[in-house]
């Protein structure tokens, strides 16, 4: 529960760098490394003019996975049947670690019956 709240109410930021369909790098604090090939390769074309260019999608792609931090909404007011379950939560989860600090001996005022035959001797059964 603690986990589930903690999540949804933080903030973060995955970076990942592909090249084609190949996961290369990743990150959560900083931005991905990259593979060495460039995002857009410019090559200039040498047959013709100087100043025309021709521009070669690189396969390399960053993608960037963000999850903003959400407001939780300050609720305060508790209906009674929210309080009862509340309370009754508490109640029982503290007693699961109260121990009991005396032990109580359920045959203490009883006294072990009288031996008539002793039954060991006459079974000829010795533990050994």
């Amino acid at each position: 529960m603690a986990f589930l709240v903690l999540f949804s109410t933080s903030a973060f930021a995955v970076s990942m760098h592909y090249c084609g369909s190949t996961l290369v790098d990743y990150s959560f604090a900083q931005k991905a490394k990259s593979c060495g090939m460039g995002m857009d390769m410019m090559q200039p074309q040498k047959e013709i003019a100087a100043t025309c260019t021709i521009q070669k999608k690189g396969c390399c792609t960053n993608k960037k996975i963000v999850k903003q931090q959400d407001d939780i909404k300050n609720n305060t007011q508790l209906q009674l049947h929210q309080q009862v379950f509340v309370a009754s939560l508490i109640y029982t989860y503290i007693q699961l670690f109260e121990t009991n600090e005396t032990q109580t001996v359920p045959h203490q005022n009883y006294s072990p019956p009288l031996l008539v035959y002793d039954l060991l001797v006459l079974d000829e059964t010795f533990l050994i």
